[in-house]
């Protein structure tokens, strides 16, 4: 799963007949020290986030687990809203582990 902001929403009003009821939102990727990193991404929604809330999403197949039995065509789904967040910067980063 990876950290990310809400910074926006979507509004189509043409698309799948299994998104119909989906809300659609923009999240900025971060970094755990929350600074923007990559591209914003357009993210089905699970948990109700709002703009400028901190969320955590996850990518691939296990983004349209949280609709099952419906199967929405997803990429990225936001999976959680994050209440408090701990960073022990001296801690070893994943890749100099």
């Amino acid at each position: 799963m990876m950290l990310g902001r809400v910074v926006g929403r979507v509004w189509s009003t043409v698309k799948n007949r299994t998104l119909e009821s989906q809300r659609m939102l923009i999240v900025q990727p971060l970094t755990p020290e929350l600074t923007a990193t990559g591209k914003p991404l357009i993210c089905t929604d699970a948990t109700q986030a709002g703009a400028g809330e901190l969320i955590y999403y996850c990518r691939g197949k296990e983004s349209s687990f949280p609709f099952l039995p419906t199967e929405v065509p997803t990429d990225a789904t936001i999976v959680a809203i994050v209440d408090e967040l701990h960073v022990d910067r001296n801690a070893p980063r994943a890749a100099e582990c």
